[in-house]
């Protein structure tokens, strides 16, 4: 009897809908990532641009700072990159990114590292 109790009323109904809350949230992850990787797309685009612009001796010293830092954030992708063929990299990829976070450096590129906005009822 305690086993009844312990069991919701409706457990296919509890069952369908985390089955559709774990759907929604693979969905959202996946949104994000696809919006960061167009954003770092467009930043490295801007970047070779500013290159070449240095190489013609055109570019300022800002735009060469802004430069650089996507340079580093190219780097910072390829170091994960090579995780990523590794084996177990669902594993090591984010035992990674949080040893990062407790040593202090940052292993994300920037544009994985914006808040997470969540957007409120109106």
């Amino acid at each position: 009897m305690k086993l009844y109790l312990y069991l919701h009323k409706a457990p296919i109904r509890v069952v369908k809908i985390s089955h559709r809350r774990s759907r929604l949230k693979l969905r959202r992850t996946m949104l994000q990532l696809k919006v960061a990787l167009a954003q770092e797309t467009l930043e490295t685009k801007e970047m070779i641009v500013i290159y070449k612009r240095y190489t013609k001796k055109q570019a300022s010293p800002e735009e060469l700072k802004i430069a650089n830092q996507q340079f580093f954030d190219v780097l910072k992708g390829l170091g994960l990159g090579v995780f990523a063929v590794l084996p177990f990299a669902p594993l090591t990829i984010p035992v990674i990114v949080k040893l990062g976070k407790v040593v202090g450096v940052d292993v994300l590129p920037s544009s994985f590292n914006a808040p997470i906005t969540k957007k409120t009822k109106p």
